[in-house]
Parts: C-alpha cells; sequence; structure tokens
C-alpha cells in the first residue's frame, strides 16, 4: 500500500500534539516547584549518570586536568590515601600550569581534622598557591560538649555534608565523598552536569557563601575566621552566629529564586537544587521531599535509596500513607561502611537493620509490605552508599524524575547536617535511559530484607537496641 506524504506529515502533527500535550501535563505537575527553588533549564543531553566509583574518579582527575577558571569542591572531607593524594596533586599541578585558576573547597572542620594525617595537611600545598580552604563547624558542637567529646565522636553533632564538584561550567553532584574507597568498591550515585553557567554559578555562590562563615585554614595549618565574619562558631552566643549564618544563606538563596522566576527559557529537562540546613535555620529540602513522595499517585512507582536506614517519622508516615509503589534500597549490614569499625561504631550496622526491621514490621501490621518493599544491597567486598529517588508516573515507563545529593533521608539529614539535593526532571529520553539503567542496576545487586531476623541470623545485640532507643537521632 502507497502512503501519501500528506498522510505522514498527518501523522507526525498528530504525534507531535500528543507529545506536546503530555510535555505540558509533565511541567504543570512540577509547576508548584518553582515557588519552592530557583529552576534551571538545560537540554537532558548535557546531563550523564555516571555509574562506577572509577568512572567518578577518573572525571575527577580528567577535569582536574583540563580546569581553566575554577574548581570548587564541597564534601564532608578530603581522604588521605593513594587515589586522593593523586587527586590532590593533579590540582597543584594545574594550578601550576594555570596560575589564574581560582581553587575553593569547603570541607566540615571536625572530619577534616581528624587524626594527624588529615585533609587539612594534605591541603597545605594548594593553600600555598593561594587555594582558598573553608571549614565549617557547627554551632551545636560548644562548651562542656566540645571539651567532652573525642575526635569522631564530636561529628554526630552535625558537620557539611553537601557533596558538589565543580569544574569551570560543568559539576558533579553526588553523595560520594573524597576518598579512596568511594572511588574503588563503595558505590554511590554521580550526576554529571555539562556546561550549565547558570547552576554552575549558583551552586559556585552557595559553597562561597557557606564559606564566608567557616574557619579559613592558613598556610601553617592554623584556622581563622574570615575577615568580614563577626562571629565565632562555638565561643559567639550561639543566637548570634546562627542567626548571621542564616540570614546569610538565605539571602543569597532567595536571590536567586527570584532571578529564576525571571527566566521563562523551556528546554526538555529542569533542575530545581534544594538545601537543609536547619541547625541553621533555613532549608527546603526536607519539606519538598515529603510533598514530593506524599503526592505520588496510587499507580505511579518511586524507588528510595539511603545508605543508612533510619528514615523520619515524617519520611515514614509519607511513605505509609502514600498510594504509591515502593522499592526501598538500603546497605546489607555486609556493605554497610561501619562494618568491622572499633568499639561502639561497630555495632552501627547492627542498629540500621533493627531500624528497618521495626519499619517492615509496621507495614506488616497494616498491611502494607506488598506495596512497600524493603530491598538491601550487598555485593562481595563493597560498600552501599547510595542515597536518592527515582519516580514514575506510570510503572511501565522510564524514571522521569530524581532527587540526587547529600541527604540520607534520615534524622541527621534533616536536623544536623547542611544538606544539597537537586531535583532533576526530564522528557528527554536520552537521560530517562540513563536513570532506568542507574537504578536497575542498583536493584540487581539487592535481595529482600528478611522477615525473621533470628531465622536470617541476624539478631540484634542488647546493647545496640539501648543505643538506638536513646540515640537514633543522632545518626
Amino acid at each position: 500500500m502507497q502512503v501519501k506524504q500528506e498522510d505522514i506529515m498527518r501523522l507526525f502533527t498528530a504525534v507531535a500534539g500528543a507529545a506536546s500535550r503530555a510535555s505540558g501535563v509533565w511541567r504543570q505537575s512540577f509547576e508548584w516547584l518553582e515557588a519552592e527553588a530557583p529552576k534551571f533549564s538545560l537540554s537532558g543531553s548535557q546531563v550523564r549518570v555516571l555509574r562506577s566509583p572509577s568512572e567518578f574518579y577518573e572525571t575527577l582527575l580528567e577535569r582536574s586536568r583540563n580546569a581553566h577558571r575554577r574548581v570548587t569542591l564541597a564534601s564532608l572531607y578530603l581522604g588521605t590515601g593513594p587515589l586522593a593524594a593523586r587527586l590532590a596533586e593533579t590540582l597543584n599541578a594545574r594550578m601550576q600550569e594555570a596560575p589564574s585558576l581560582r581553587l575553593r573547597v569547603l570541607l566540615d572542620f571536625t572530619r577534616a581534622s581528624r587524626g594527624e594525617l588529615n585533609s587539612r595537611t594534605l591541603l597545605l600545598p594548594l593553600r600555598a598557591k593561594g587555594g582558598q580552604v573553608a571549614l565549617y563547624h557547627t554551632p551545636e558542637l560548644r562548651g562542656l560538649v566540645r571539651m567532652l567529646l573525642p575526635q569522631r565522636w564530636n561529628e554526630v553533632v552535625g558537620l557539611q555534608h553537601m557533596k558538589i564538584y565543580l569544574f569551570d561550567d560543568s559539576v558533579i553532584v553526588s553523595g560520594a565523598n573524597l576518598s579512596d574507597d568511594y572511588f574503588t568498591n563503595r558505590q554511590d550515585r554521580y550526576v554529571l552536569i555539562d556546561d550549565c553557567p547558570s547552576l554552575s554559578n549558583f551552586l559556585d555562590g552557595l559553597v562561597s557563601t557557606v564559606s564566608d562563615f567557616s574557619f579559613q585554614l592558613t598556610q601553617d595549618n592554623q584556622t581563622v575566621l574570615a575577615p568580614n565574619w563577626k562571629f565565632h562558631p562555638f565561643n559567639s552566643p550561639r543566637s548570634k552566629f546562627v542567626d548571621a549564618a542564616g540570614q546569610h544563606v538565605s539571602t543569597f538563596y532567595q536571590q536567586w529564586l527570584r532571578q529564576s522566576a525571571a527566566d521563562t527559557t523551556q528546554l526538555d529537562t529542569v533542575i530545581y537544587p534544594l538545601i537543609e540546613m536547619r541547625q541553621l535555620g533555613v532549608g527546603n529540602d526536607c519539606r519538598v521531599t515529603k510533598r514530593l513522595i506524599a503526592s505520588a499517585p496510587a499507580n505511579a512507582c518511586v524507588t528510595l535509596s539511603t545508605g543508612y536506614f533510619n528514615l523520619t517519622d515524617e519520611y515514614s508516615k509519607c511513605v505509609i500513607d502514600s498510594g504509591a509503589d515502593f522499592d526501598i534500597l538500603m546497605a546489607h549490614p555486609s556493605a554497610n561502611g561501619f562494618l568491622g569499625a572499633r568499639g561502639a561504631a561497630g555495632g552501627i550496622p547492627h542498629a540500621y537493620t533493627l531500624l528497618a526491621h521495626r519499619f517492615r514490621l509496621k507495614l506488616a501490621a497494616l498491611g502494607q509490605q506488598l506495596r512497600v518493599r524493603l530491598r538491601e544491597y550487598q555485593r562481595q567486598d563493597w560498600t552501599y552508599h547510595a542515597k536518592g529517588l527515582w519516580y514514575q508516573h506510570q510503572p511501565d515507563i522510564k524514571p522521569e524524575m530524581t532527587l540526587i545529593g547529600s541527604p540520607n533521608f534520615g534524622e541527621r539529614s534533616t536536623v544536623r547536617d547542611l544538606e544539597l539535593q537537586l531535583i532533576l526532571a526530564t522528557t528527554n529520553e536520552g537521560l530517562k535511559s540513563q536513570l532506568t539503567e542507574e537504578v536497575q542496576d542498583l536493584k540487581m545487586s539487592t535481595t529482600v530484607f528478611p522477615e525473621n531476623l533470628d531465622v536470617a541470623q541476624r539478631s540484634t545485640p542488647l546493647w545496640v537496641r539501648m543505643v538506638v532507643f536513646l540515640c537514633k537521632k543522632f545518626f
């Protein structure tokens, strides 16, 4: 049968119209976000989902070698192993080759200062070349608590936890830190956004804003306040520091919110950056994430992943009250980063197992254990640290939205730490395929959470049960 050209054109017009209407419905479903967070429009072809720790590491090295104007790194800490040292040496060499290159690093004060050989000592050669190194110190760690808590345990009070790795106008947003295990056998998530000046400027500005009220590392490994900052994080009255720092962040964020509202660019992908800095009295990540989970319709499929299962009561309620199907991915005890740790920290994998078991019992009591499925990541000699969310508004389609960043959906993420998370929504088929492959790869290494921990030889020691009862909000 001969097909006429006008018939082909009519078919093309009909398909294009349907696609346009579907795109319009998709955009309308997220319009409320524009009142909550700055919006950045881009093409889905600018986004690449990195799949492995080694790809993450090689990309960091490659971008470090080729940066021209700026490198901005925000992480919990920089490790001291050979791979992390190589990354620091690569940056050092690039600064030698390109003296105008501006380097800005933001880490957590307590974690970066742990031990004699630490992040600070590794960064001193970069500091000597003019690199800026800021160390955020929580205002909650002060007085007697600061005097009594030893290294490592003082990190439970609050941390700088954002993960931003920016090179010129491209950025990797991740949940991974900059240490050797995250470069080899600790599974996380990593999204590379290429050639997006507006988003890169926002994230660079966010790191700069937090750096303003953080300690500045000197070339002789001392720390001082930034020249224009008045309030000390633990010597000044707490309210003075918190009010000033919170206002500083809020002013920055609101300026970008107003600026993005005037941008009418419409492309196939949008990104909304969310922050949570509850100790400073600012943030929207928790509020927005709860609304996204709670509003998922009955035919939607949501995959939620956390390296450490300790959902807040609010998140748990949203999952239970939602009509959507959920897969919740978490680390098996053998894939928990604290497995084999010395002292009390060695009980942490048991604690997360206990919390997951209690949540599963609650689901079973409500008859929802088939709708909300718990799955544990287990892979020989690997640990699991992936966090985020994938959203499908129907079960037979590819994910059209993901949340990626540093929050673990637990008490620390909502109350204690500085967090950054991106909402990425797209109609780009190539990007949706990348998200599909990413989440399927993670699920392939998971098994269903056991119904009976005793039968599974996973009984929780009594002392761990007591610690969970007393300290659930600290991990």
